[in-house]
Protein backbone atom coordinates (compact mmCIF):
# COMPACT_ATOMS: atom_id res chain seq x y z
CA UNK A 1 0.00 0.00 0.00
CA UNK A 2 3.11 1.77 0.70
CA UNK A 3 4.02 1.91 -3.00
CA UNK A 4 0.68 2.20 -3.98
CA UNK A 5 0.00 5.62 -2.23
CA UNK A 6 3.52 6.82 -3.11
CA UNK A 7 3.13 6.75 -6.78
CA UNK A 8 1.13 5.52 -9.59
CA UNK A 9 1.99 3.82 -12.50
CA UNK A 10 4.47 4.39 -14.67
CA UNK A 11 3.29 5.76 -18.45
CA UNK A 12 -0.25 5.25 -17.61
CA UNK A 13 -2.92 7.96 -18.96
CA UNK A 14 -2.37 10.74 -20.73
CA UNK A 15 -0.06 14.07 -19.44
CA UNK A 16 -2.59 16.84 -18.36
CA UNK A 17 -2.27 20.11 -16.19
CA UNK A 18 0.50 20.32 -13.89
CA UNK A 19 -1.40 19.72 -10.20
CA UNK A 20 -1.07 23.57 -9.36
CA UNK A 21 -3.24 24.26 -12.44
CA UNK A 22 -5.91 22.03 -11.53
CA UNK A 23 -8.66 24.14 -9.74
CA UNK A 24 -8.87 27.62 -10.12
CA UNK A 25 -11.44 30.58 -9.88
CA UNK A 26 -12.10 32.65 -12.79
CA UNK A 27 -14.93 35.34 -13.62
CA UNK A 28 -16.52 36.96 -16.74
CA UNK A 29 -13.73 38.69 -18.49
CA UNK A 30 -11.51 35.71 -17.74
CA UNK A 31 -14.06 33.02 -18.79
CA UNK A 32 -12.73 32.75 -22.95
CA UNK A 33 -9.06 32.08 -21.39
CA UNK A 34 -9.82 30.21 -18.41
CA UNK A 35 -12.50 27.84 -19.91
CA UNK A 36 -12.96 28.10 -23.96
CA UNK A 37 -9.99 28.11 -24.81
CA UNK A 38 -8.33 25.89 -21.90
CA UNK A 39 -10.51 23.05 -23.04
CA UNK A 40 -8.95 22.93 -26.66
CA UNK A 41 -5.92 21.26 -24.50
CA UNK A 42 -7.55 19.62 -21.40
CA UNK A 43 -11.51 19.16 -20.60
CA UNK A 44 -12.62 21.65 -17.88
CA UNK A 45 -15.15 21.55 -15.53
CA UNK A 46 -17.01 24.20 -15.00
CA UNK A 47 -19.05 24.61 -11.71
CA UNK A 48 -21.46 27.63 -10.79
CA UNK A 49 -21.31 27.95 -7.08
CA UNK A 50 -22.13 30.60 -4.64
CA UNK A 51 -20.81 31.20 -0.84
CA UNK A 52 -24.18 31.19 0.44
CA UNK A 53 -25.10 27.50 -1.19
CA UNK A 54 -24.59 24.82 1.52
CA UNK A 55 -24.80 21.93 -1.65
CA UNK A 56 -22.07 23.84 -3.48
CA UNK A 57 -19.48 23.55 -0.90
CA UNK A 58 -20.35 19.54 -0.22
CA UNK A 59 -20.46 19.35 -4.15
CA UNK A 60 -17.57 21.19 -4.45
CA UNK A 61 -15.33 19.29 -2.40
CA UNK A 62 -16.03 16.00 -4.28
CA UNK A 63 -15.79 17.50 -7.61
CA UNK A 64 -11.93 18.60 -6.46
CA UNK A 65 -11.31 15.78 -5.54
CA UNK A 66 -12.29 13.56 -9.01
CA UNK A 67 -10.38 16.27 -10.77
CA UNK A 68 -7.33 15.80 -8.02
CA UNK A 69 -7.73 12.13 -9.22
CA UNK A 70 -7.61 12.35 -12.80
CA UNK A 71 -4.11 13.44 -12.19
CA UNK A 72 -4.22 16.17 -14.72
CA UNK A 73 -6.32 14.89 -17.23
CA UNK A 74 -9.29 17.80 -16.16
CA UNK A 75 -9.14 20.89 -15.21
CA UNK A 76 -12.10 22.61 -12.53
CA UNK A 77 -12.68 26.40 -13.16
CA UNK A 78 -15.71 27.39 -9.91
CA UNK A 79 -17.59 30.75 -11.13
CA UNK A 80 -19.23 32.71 -8.26
CA UNK A 81 -22.74 33.20 -9.58
CA UNK A 82 -23.07 36.16 -7.04
CA UNK A 83 -20.42 38.10 -8.77
CA UNK A 84 -20.82 36.96 -11.93
CA UNK A 85 -24.49 37.39 -12.80
CA UNK A 86 -23.93 38.39 -16.30
CA UNK A 87 -21.90 35.45 -17.36
CA UNK A 88 -24.77 32.98 -15.31
CA UNK A 89 -27.70 34.47 -17.41
CA UNK A 90 -25.47 34.35 -21.02
CA UNK A 91 -25.54 30.57 -19.77
CA UNK A 92 -29.03 30.05 -18.36
CA UNK A 93 -27.72 29.28 -14.78
CA UNK A 94 -31.38 28.47 -12.99
CA UNK A 95 -30.21 27.08 -10.01
CA UNK A 96 -27.22 26.13 -7.74
CA UNK A 97 -24.52 24.25 -7.72
CA UNK A 98 -25.14 23.80 -11.77
CA UNK A 99 -22.17 22.01 -12.98
CA UNK A 100 -21.17 21.81 -16.94
CA UNK A 101 -17.99 20.04 -18.87
CA UNK A 102 -16.17 21.54 -21.48
CA UNK A 103 -14.24 19.98 -24.11
CA UNK A 104 -13.00 21.28 -27.72
CA UNK A 105 -14.07 24.67 -26.66
CA UNK A 106 -17.79 24.02 -26.22
CA UNK A 107 -20.19 22.25 -23.47
CA UNK A 108 -20.38 18.56 -23.61
CA UNK A 109 -22.12 17.59 -20.51
CA UNK A 110 -23.40 18.53 -17.24
CA UNK A 111 -25.81 18.66 -14.62
CA UNK A 112 -27.24 20.56 -11.97
CA UNK A 113 -28.23 19.83 -8.20
CA UNK A 114 -25.53 17.79 -5.58
CA UNK A 115 -24.50 14.17 -6.69
CA UNK A 116 -22.60 11.44 -4.20
CA UNK A 117 -19.34 10.88 -5.05
CA UNK A 118 -19.85 7.99 -7.10
CA UNK A 119 -22.07 9.95 -10.33
CA UNK A 120 -19.17 12.91 -10.15
CA UNK A 121 -16.43 10.16 -11.18
CA UNK A 122 -19.24 8.84 -13.87
CA UNK A 123 -19.54 12.73 -14.97
CA UNK A 124 -15.45 13.43 -15.28
CA UNK A 125 -15.38 9.90 -17.01
CA UNK A 126 -17.75 10.81 -19.80
CA UNK A 127 -16.36 13.96 -20.10
CA UNK A 128 -12.85 12.35 -20.46
CA UNK A 129 -13.90 9.98 -22.42
CA UNK A 130 -16.04 13.00 -25.07
CA UNK A 131 -12.56 13.98 -25.16
CA UNK A 132 -10.92 10.96 -26.25
CA UNK A 133 -9.25 10.89 -23.32
CA UNK A 134 -8.82 8.86 -19.79
CA UNK A 135 -7.58 9.65 -16.45
CA UNK A 136 -4.39 8.25 -15.11
CA UNK A 137 -5.42 6.24 -12.44
CA UNK A 138 -4.56 7.42 -8.99
CA UNK A 139 -2.41 5.23 -6.41
CA UNK A 140 -5.78 5.49 -4.21
CA UNK A 141 -7.82 4.10 -7.10
CA UNK A 142 -5.81 1.19 -7.87
CA UNK A 143 -6.12 -0.03 -3.92
CA UNK A 144 -9.35 0.66 -3.60
CA UNK A 145 -9.99 -1.64 -7.00
CA UNK A 146 -7.70 -4.23 -5.26
CA UNK A 147 -9.75 -4.32 -2.07
CA UNK A 148 -12.75 -4.90 -4.07
CA UNK A 149 -11.29 -7.65 -5.68
CA UNK A 150 -10.18 -9.45 -2.51
CA UNK A 151 -13.49 -8.44 -0.62
CA UNK A 152 -15.34 -10.23 -4.00
CA UNK A 153 -13.00 -13.38 -3.57
CA UNK A 154 -13.76 -13.73 -0.08
CA UNK A 155 -10.86 -12.51 1.43
CA UNK A 156 -12.69 -10.12 3.66
CA UNK A 157 -9.78 -9.44 6.49
CA UNK A 158 -7.43 -8.23 3.93
CA UNK A 159 -9.98 -6.10 2.10
CA UNK A 160 -10.25 -4.47 5.12
CA UNK A 161 -6.59 -3.77 6.15
CA UNK A 162 -6.58 -2.54 2.31
CA UNK A 163 -9.02 -0.53 2.90
CA UNK A 164 -8.46 0.78 6.48
CA UNK A 165 -4.72 1.70 4.62
CA UNK A 166 -6.68 4.22 2.41
CA UNK A 167 -8.83 6.00 5.10
CA UNK A 168 -5.51 6.07 6.61
CA UNK A 169 -4.58 8.33 3.85
CA UNK A 170 -8.17 9.56 3.19
CA UNK A 171 -10.38 9.38 6.03
CA UNK A 172 -13.35 11.20 4.18
CA UNK A 173 -12.68 8.37 1.05
CA UNK A 174 -16.74 7.00 1.10
CA UNK A 175 -15.78 4.05 -1.21
CA UNK A 176 -13.24 3.00 1.30
CA UNK A 177 -15.55 3.50 4.22
CA UNK A 178 -17.87 1.56 2.43
CA UNK A 179 -15.97 -1.46 2.04
CA UNK A 180 -14.43 -1.25 5.16
CA UNK A 181 -17.72 -1.66 6.86
CA UNK A 182 -18.80 -4.44 4.55
CA UNK A 183 -15.55 -6.23 5.27
CA UNK A 184 -16.25 -5.71 9.09
CA UNK A 185 -19.38 -7.34 8.95
CA UNK A 186 -18.64 -10.39 7.14
CA UNK A 187 -15.85 -10.39 9.33
CA UNK A 188 -18.62 -10.34 12.65
CA UNK A 189 -17.17 -7.00 13.63
CA UNK A 190 -20.68 -5.40 13.41
CA UNK A 191 -19.92 -2.93 16.29
CA UNK A 192 -16.66 -1.53 14.55
CA UNK A 193 -19.04 -1.74 11.47
CA UNK A 194 -21.76 0.63 12.92
CA UNK A 195 -18.47 2.63 13.84
CA UNK A 196 -16.88 2.99 10.56
CA UNK A 197 -20.48 3.96 8.77
CA UNK A 198 -20.86 7.15 11.55
CA UNK A 199 -17.60 8.42 9.59
CA UNK A 200 -19.63 8.96 6.02
CA UNK A 201 -19.20 12.62 5.49
CA UNK A 202 -22.69 14.61 4.85
CA UNK A 203 -21.84 14.25 1.26
CA UNK A 204 -21.76 10.89 1.00
CA UNK A 205 -24.52 9.50 3.23
CA UNK A 206 -26.94 8.86 -0.61
CA UNK A 207 -23.91 7.36 -1.80
CA UNK A 208 -25.15 3.31 -3.29
CA UNK A 209 -22.20 1.90 -1.95
CA UNK A 210 -23.18 3.55 1.78
CA UNK A 211 -26.34 2.32 1.47
CA UNK A 212 -25.27 -1.33 0.38
CA UNK A 213 -22.86 -1.47 3.78
CA UNK A 214 -25.36 -0.05 5.37
CA UNK A 215 -28.10 -2.57 4.80
CA UNK A 216 -25.33 -5.73 4.89
CA UNK A 217 -24.89 -4.38 8.74
CA UNK A 218 -28.91 -4.29 9.24
CA UNK A 219 -28.69 -7.66 7.99
CA UNK A 220 -26.54 -8.98 9.93
CA UNK A 221 -28.10 -7.41 13.20
CA UNK A 222 -31.13 -9.17 12.24
CA UNK A 223 -30.00 -12.35 11.78
CA UNK A 224 -27.96 -12.31 14.79
CA UNK A 225 -31.52 -12.29 16.51
CA UNK A 226 -33.71 -14.32 14.13
CA UNK A 227 -33.36 -17.54 16.39
CA UNK A 228 -32.16 -21.36 16.17
CA UNK A 229 -32.35 -23.02 12.56
CA UNK A 230 -33.33 -26.12 13.85
CA UNK A 231 -36.14 -24.85 15.74
CA UNK A 232 -37.51 -22.81 12.93
CA UNK A 233 -37.95 -25.57 10.98
CA UNK A 234 -39.55 -27.43 13.37
CA UNK A 235 -42.19 -25.26 13.78
CA UNK A 236 -42.46 -24.89 9.72
CA UNK A 237 -42.72 -29.09 9.68
CA UNK A 238 -45.79 -28.22 12.24
CA UNK A 239 -47.12 -25.23 10.71
CA UNK A 240 -46.02 -24.50 7.08
CA UNK A 241 -48.09 -21.52 7.34
CA UNK A 242 -46.56 -20.29 9.62
CA UNK A 243 -45.42 -16.98 8.70
CA UNK A 244 -43.53 -15.57 11.20
CA UNK A 245 -41.23 -18.91 11.61
CA UNK A 246 -40.64 -18.62 7.40
CA UNK A 247 -39.54 -15.36 7.94
CA UNK A 248 -37.14 -16.08 10.91
CA UNK A 249 -35.40 -18.79 9.09
CA UNK A 250 -34.98 -16.56 5.74
CA UNK A 251 -33.23 -14.25 8.03
CA UNK A 252 -30.97 -16.99 9.82
CA UNK A 253 -30.19 -18.57 6.44
CA UNK A 254 -29.11 -15.36 4.72
CA UNK A 255 -26.83 -14.82 8.11
CA UNK A 256 -25.36 -18.11 7.48
CA UNK A 257 -24.50 -17.46 3.56
CA UNK A 258 -27.35 -19.26 2.14
CA UNK A 259 -28.63 -16.44 0.47
CA UNK A 260 -30.88 -18.09 -2.42
CA UNK A 261 -32.29 -20.15 0.17
CA UNK A 262 -33.39 -17.07 2.03
CA UNK A 263 -34.66 -15.26 -0.82
CA UNK A 264 -36.76 -18.36 -1.66
CA UNK A 265 -38.73 -18.69 1.99
CA UNK A 266 -39.35 -14.74 1.35
CA UNK A 267 -40.52 -15.50 -2.07
CA UNK A 268 -42.84 -17.87 -0.80
CA UNK A 269 -44.25 -16.22 2.69
CA UNK A 270 -44.81 -13.02 -0.35
CA UNK A 271 -46.64 -15.27 -2.97
CA UNK A 272 -48.72 -16.96 -0.26
CA UNK A 273 -49.54 -13.62 1.39
CA UNK A 274 -48.58 -10.42 0.33
CA UNK A 275 -49.95 -8.35 2.84
CA UNK A 276 -48.83 -10.76 5.51
CA UNK A 277 -47.45 -8.41 8.05
CA UNK A 278 -47.74 -4.79 6.27
CA UNK A 279 -45.80 -6.59 3.30
CA UNK A 280 -42.73 -7.48 5.48
CA UNK A 281 -41.45 -10.20 2.91
CA UNK A 282 -41.12 -8.31 -0.06
CA UNK A 283 -39.46 -5.14 2.34
CA UNK A 284 -36.97 -7.65 3.50
CA UNK A 285 -36.63 -8.89 0.04
CA UNK A 286 -35.67 -5.54 -1.09
CA UNK A 287 -32.87 -4.99 1.66
CA UNK A 288 -31.65 -8.08 0.91
CA UNK A 289 -31.37 -6.96 -2.80
CA UNK A 290 -29.63 -3.29 -1.35
CA UNK A 291 -26.80 -5.37 0.27
CA UNK A 292 -25.63 -7.23 -2.45
CA UNK A 293 -25.97 -4.88 -4.87
CA UNK A 294 -27.99 -4.21 -7.87
CA UNK A 295 -26.00 -6.38 -10.28
CA UNK A 296 -25.37 -9.25 -8.00
CA UNK A 297 -27.05 -12.42 -10.24
CA UNK A 298 -29.56 -13.16 -7.06
CA UNK A 299 -30.35 -9.70 -7.21
CA UNK A 300 -31.09 -10.22 -10.73
CA UNK A 301 -33.24 -13.50 -10.40
CA UNK A 302 -34.42 -12.48 -6.88
CA UNK A 303 -36.28 -9.26 -8.74
CA UNK A 304 -37.27 -11.40 -11.69
CA UNK A 305 -38.76 -13.69 -9.05
CA UNK A 306 -40.77 -11.01 -7.14
CA UNK A 307 -42.07 -9.49 -10.36
CA UNK A 308 -43.75 -12.50 -11.79
CA UNK A 309 -45.42 -13.51 -8.31
CA UNK A 310 -46.52 -8.86 -8.19
CA UNK A 311 -47.85 -9.26 -11.96
CA UNK A 312 -49.20 -12.77 -12.07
Amino acid sequence: MDQLIGGGKPGAGKPGAPAGDLVKDTNTASFRADVLDASMQVPVIVDFWAPWCGPCKQLGQIIEKAVKDARGAVKLVKINVDENQQLAAQLRIQSIPTVFGFAGGRPVDGFAGALPESQVKQFVDRLLAAAGGAAQESPIADALNQAKALFEAGDAKRAAGLYGQVLATEPENVAAIAGLARAQVVNGELDKARETLARVPDAGKADAEVAAATAALDLAEKSKGAGNLSELEAKLAADPNDHQARFDRALALYGMGRREEAIDELLAIFKKNREWNDQAARKQLVQFFEAQGPKDPLTLSGRRKLSSILFS
